[in-house]
């Protein structure tokens, strides 16, 4: 997951409740809407952020669901969690990963729901505020640079490991930490907040989260169903496991965890004509065509990609009916990619009926819902690659088939 956007960092909103959001009844994605959308389930989350020019929103969107979990657990007002702690530790790891498989992994910004446990499991984690990661002097995240910076540093080291006669030093390591050191700021061994001292391991068993607890959720049919699968994705640099189940059983567990207070991070292809941020709405319409897009896409979606028109973003239409064939074929021909990463707060309906996620995202406020969006329940079928939650969000009968 590494397509971001540009927007400003922090969103001034100082409040956890979704009720102090403005969100009321019925809600609209877009000014000048015609959609209805009536609550079904709408859980508290922190503040939108956003990711700036990064890849990292595999960070931004799991630790924003982790820290919905703290809430559901009792913290009214948990700490915002350091994303560039999480990403720096990443980036040590991945880079040790990838000189040993001769550079045969994918070394990128991106990431997957899982390396956050992979980190809190094995270097803890820190407040947002201890560890901001803006040691370049901007006040919004832009690791254009530095990501050049490592990437360039990994492929030399990766001539010098295969043109190495009597093996490699530990050096390089230190030197890539060197780098990150540079850039987000020197590592945190020890550090003090609200009167306590902490190393980030002591930080994460004082804030109560039991990395155990969570699983990973998939649905493609080249695995056998309610198996534990690998994500075949580039960013799963860290061979995380899915638990695999039927298309129509995902939606449903997404709704059952809602319904019973818990939130989901959700990775997701967003390079789809129906997903618009700007118009707040993520749909799959039965005729494409009437989508009028204006501009383009550029690398990494960094300007939101390009402004997209259509009256199926405005007015509910008739979408596609997906079908898990249809769901495997995108996954298989390279059209359903690993592009994003987000959190699911929340379940709505339209004013037909049709059944919408409301979306939590880190691309800033600058839409209609304010860092929001509504994801169709078609469009999260055919495009979903993944949803990470709790295993009390898990209704009993699919634990049962899980072996949870």
């Amino acid at each position: 997951m590494h397509k971001h956007l540009l927007s400003v960092l922090f969103l001034g909103i100082g409040m956890y409740s979704f009720s102090q959001f403005g969100f009321s009844e019925p809600v609209k994605n877009a000014e000048g809407s015609n959609y209805q959308f009536t609550k079904v389930a709408h859980l508290d989350a922190t503040p939108v952020q956003s990711q700036g020019y990064t890849g990292t929103c595999w960070s931004f969107s799991a630790l924003s669901f982790f820290e919905s979990e703290l809430i559901r657990m009792g913290t009214k007002t948990p700490d915002l969690l350091s994303e560039m702690f999480v990403v720096r530790k990443a980036y040590e790891s991945k880079a040790q990963k990838y000189i040993r498989m001769d550079g045969k992994i994918n070394f990128s910004e991106g990431g997957a729901f899982h390396d956050i446990p992979y980190v809190i499991r094995n270097y803890g984690i820190v407040p947002q505020e201890i560890y901001q990661g803006l040691n370049y002097g901007m006040e919004t995240h832009d690791h254009s640079e530095m990501f050049e910076v490592l990437n360039g540093a990994m492929q030399g080291m990766l001539t010098a490991s295969k043109n190495s006669k009597d093996g490699i030093t530990g050096a390089w390591i230190n030197a890539i930490k060197g780098i990150l050191d540079a850039y987000l700021g020197e590592d945190i061994k020890e550090f003090e907040w609200k009167g306590k001292k902490y190393t980030p391991i002591s930080y994460a068993k004082a804030i109560g989260l039991n990395m155990d607890d969570y699983v990973s959720l998939t649905s493609f049919t080249n695995h056998p169903m309610y198996s534990r699968c690998m994500l075949e994705i580039p960013d799963n640099w860290a061979w995380g496991e899915s638990y695999n189940i039927g298309m129509d059983e995902l939606f449903d567990a997404c709704e059952y965890a809602l319904k019973n207070g818990y939130t989901l991070a959700w990775g997701a292809d967003v390079s789809e004509k129906g997903f618009s941020f700007r118009n707040g709405l993520a749909i799959v319409p039965d005729d494409p065509s009437s989508i009028e897009i204006q501009g383009r896409d550029n690398k990494n979606f960094s300007d939101a990609g390009a402004d997209k028109k259509s009256n199926a973003f405005m007015t509910p239409m008739k979408e596609i009916a997906v079908t898990p064939e249809m769901r495997q074929e995108g996954y298989d021909n390279k059209t359903t990619t690993d592009d994003h990463g987000m959190h699911i707060v929340g379940l709505y309906k339209d004013q037909v009926g049709t059944r919408y996620l409301l979306v939590k995202n880190s691309w800033g406020t600058g839409n209609f819902p304010k860092g929001f969006l509504y994801v169709s329940e078609n469009y999260f079928k055919l495009k979903t690659i993944n949803v990470y939650v709790h295993k009390g969000g898990i209704a009993p009968a699919l634990k049962k088939k899980l072996n949870l």
